[in-house]
């Protein structure tokens, strides 16, 4: 893996804080963006910046260009039909919107299922519903020992009026994969629907809804190294008979249901151009003679996951060295395949935000805090007294990286 090469293509990683090299373990809460992301945004505003739908020259590359992004997001999820993916601000927004529809069809009693193992954003658009709606809200219990979902739980709550069952695919907080097939499978038995957010896992692995067997699935170009832009995929029979809130001008078909005013063209650009780095990244990887433009992105993520596994075991090593550290999620590096590299932490003697501002001076980025994870955070009883410390990485990150953060981690 020629990590040299790869990190040449994210131009801000040159960046210094306190006149050294910043280290971005931060990217849970955002990637660094792509070269190929920043150059279709700017060529857009050069020579493509119109409104949609007219009959002049840079209006026409415009509905051009966000059709080809559209196409390659399809590519990118393993989807056939384009026309079931949408683009929006972003996952959250996508989500309200979503679970407003869905809700249209909902009656007092129904059931909605999601886990204490979530991002607020897969939990609050249904507490939502059920005081619009009086649905009621179930959340599958998690096992604090290693933070992954407990399906005996996840059964035990499943009835005929469960409507749709929400799971993330990666947990933000923890980097815990949960069994998303297992999950859909059993969301089916009852004649549920499975909606997934694949916001954290998108910068981490390969996305096949196919595979998956999920109905919708949501995610955030800005977590997989491109501008701020959220997408929603739907089947196409769900999508279509969901009653939207829309203008009257805009049709009531699939993805323009979903695409209520003008769009963030310039984020579609960019999100483009995130997607045609990954195809760039099989010959970074050092296999170039089994890339194509079929299989590409597999190579790629699947590329990205077997490198991110030898990070995720030296940061273990890292943290196993110190009595004081506490990890909280999967730590057994025979179970890497259950995991991405995000850890959440605590070091004795100093809260969250403390040890994260005494990184911070040593030019390491990492967030503290609940991240937007508060049921978890709630459950395991840490939320009251500041949350943990967020160490995410992604491809680019480096074990030299990682023996600075030992290095600042023993200075505590």
């Amino acid at each position: 893996m020629n990590i040299i090469s790869i990190r040449s293509q994210f131009p801000s990683l040159e960046l210094k804080s306190n006149d050294q090299p910043t280290i971005f373990f931060d990217n849970a809460a955002g990637t660094q963006v792509a070269r190929q992301s920043i150059d279709r945004l700017t060529q857009y505003f050069l020579s493509s910046n119109a409104n949609t739908g007219g009959v002049f020259e840079t209006s026409l590359r415009s509905d051009e260009l966000i059709e080809t992004c559209r196409q390659k997001v399809a590519d990118f999820l393993g989807v056939k039909d384009r026309q079931e993916v949408a683009f929006g601000p972003n996952m959250t927004t996508l989500t309200q919107a979503f679970a407003r529809a869905f809700g249209r069809s909902c009656k007092e009693g129904d059931e909605i299922i999601t886990t204490s193992l979530e991002h607020e954003a897969n939990i609050s658009p249904w507490l939502g519903l059920a005081k619009e709606r009086g649905v009621k809200v179930r959340f599958v219990d998690i096992n604090l020992e290693d933070m992954t979902i407990n399906l005996d739980s996840l059964r035990r709550q499943l009835s005929n009026r469960t409507r749709l069952v929400a799971v993330g695919y990666a947990s933000n907080a923890f980097g815990t994969v949960n069994p998303v097939r297992e999950v859909a499978e059993l969301a089916h038995s009852v004649g549920a629907l499975c909606f997934v957010d694949a916001v954290h896992y998108s910068p981490h692995g390969l996305i096949d809804v196919k595979e998956l067997g999920c109905d919708v699935l949501v995610y955030s170009v800005y977590k997989a190294f491109g501008p701020h832009l959220g997408v929603i995929w739907g089947r196409r029979e769900i999508m279509e008979g969901l009653e939207t809130f829309h203008l009257r001008t805009v049709k009531n078909i699939i993805p323009d249901k979903f695409e209520v005013g003008t769009q963030n063209h310039e984020g579609i650009a960019g999100a483009l151009g995130s997607i045609e780095y990954l195809e760039t990244l099989p010959k970074l990887l050092g296999k170039p003679e089994n890339a194509s433009p079929n299989n590409s992105l597999p190579l790629a993520m699947n590329g990205i996951r077997e490198y991110e596994k030898t990070i995720s075991e030296r940061l273990l090593e890292v943290f196993a060295k110190y009595s004081k550290i506490k990890v909280y999620g999967i730590t057994d590096t025979k179970r890497l395949n259950e995991r991405v590299p995000t850890f959440a932490i605590n070091v004795e003697g100093y809260s969250a935000k403390e040890v994260a501002k005494k990184l911070a001076e040593k030019s390491i980025n990492v967030w503290s805090g609940n991240y937007y994870a508060l049921e978890p955070m709630t459950r395991l009883g840490i939320e009251e007294k500041g949350g943990a410390v967020r160490i995410s990485l992604v491809h680019y990150n480096t074990f030299e990286e990682i023996d600075l953060l030992d290095k600042a981690l023993n200075s505590l």
